[in-house]
């Protein structure tokens, strides 16, 4: 299943099946683990912030070309995304609220955070500046990635 956010939803009702089926699952985060690498570079402020500020500015730039293979289940409204500009003026607390996925937080902004979602191409691009940031910076880094994939998904999937 490679359903977005929805699957949240979908998730008691798998639940119920695996148990009564005693079946497995496959469960894929790699979109929103490294959604909350980013986060954690960002919560890590100096150079992290510095690099999740240039991560978007670059996605920023390619816009198009990042959701073109995307466009069927994307929902960005260009003109909701803020512009480089004004994110490399954004605090570390600034970045995380309209990253991390919190519809309390009146700072979220889906459209950015999805936008980063299909980015991922631009690491991918970057010398080694990015994984030297994540063995750096793996303090503020492996809380959300453990709380996304604990929290979020094992403890939804297998424990409640």
């Amino acid at each position: 299943m490679h359903s977005g956010s929805d699957k949240f939803s979908l998730y008691p009702i798998i639940r119920k099946l695996t148990k009564k089926y005693d079946a497995g699952v496959h469960v894929k985060t790699a979109g929103t683990t490294w959604l909350e690498e980013l986060i954690g570079l960002a919560s890590a402020d100096g150079d992290g912030l510095k690099i999740a500020k240039e991560v978007y500015s670059l996605a920023f730039s390619r816009c198009e070309e990042l959701m073109k293979p995307y466009a069927e289940v994307l929902e960005i409204d260009e003109k909701m995304l803020p512009l480089p500009s004004e994110v490399q003026e954004w605090t570390s607390r600034q970045y995380v609220a309209a990253l991390r996925h919190d519809d309390s937080e009146k700072s979220y902004n889906p459209h950015f955070r999805q936008l980063l979602h299909v980015g991922y191409k631009i690491v991918a691009e970057m010398d080694k500046s990015y994984h030297t940031a994540l063995v750096k910076f793996d303090e503020f880094i492996a809380p959300n990635v453990t709380g996304n994939l604990f929290d979020q998904h094992i403890q939804a999937l297998f424990m409640k």
